[in-house]
């Protein structure tokens, strides 16, 4: 069982940023793919970042939504147990709440189709609002 505790969340201005952490539970979070996922109000789940190997153990590659590439910054610090998104520019059209997701299989090689895609998450944690308004 893992569990993952999001913070960070809450009212910005557009053009503001924010935050986002995750806590982890486990003892092998290195071996985790993990991800941000955010729903809005009448609309799918969209994953809007992931890290994950890609055939190293030690190496993680972020892979990021074509709607918050360049504004957004996902990280990881395995000492910590932890996973941040960091988000700048902020857009109205960013508000939803913000889940944190992880991938458990320990697979050595996650293609950017696995990482994108919410349904390969085996784990999520309670979501935090985001909401950009004036």
């Amino acid at each position: 069982q893992v569990q993952l505790v999001e913070t960070g969340g809450g009212l910005v201005q557009p053009g503001g940023s924010l935050r986002l952490s995750c806590a982890a539970s486990g003892r092998t979070f290195s071996s985790y793919g993990m991800g941000w996922v955010r729903q809005a109000p009448g609309k799918e789940r969209e994953c809007v970042a992931g890290i994950s190997r890609r055939g190293s153990s030690s190496v993680y590659y972020p892979i990021y939504a074509d709607s918050v590439k360049g504004r957004s910054t996902i990280s990881r610090d395995n000492a910590k147990n932890t996973l941040y998104l960091q988000m700048n520019s902020l857009k109205a059209e960013d508000t939803a709440v913000y889940f944190c997701a992880a991938d458990v299989k320990g697979r050595i090689y996650i293609s950017r189709a696995q990482a994108m895609a919410p349904a390969e998450y085996d784990y999520w944690g309670q979501g935090t609002q985001v909401t950009v308004s004036s």
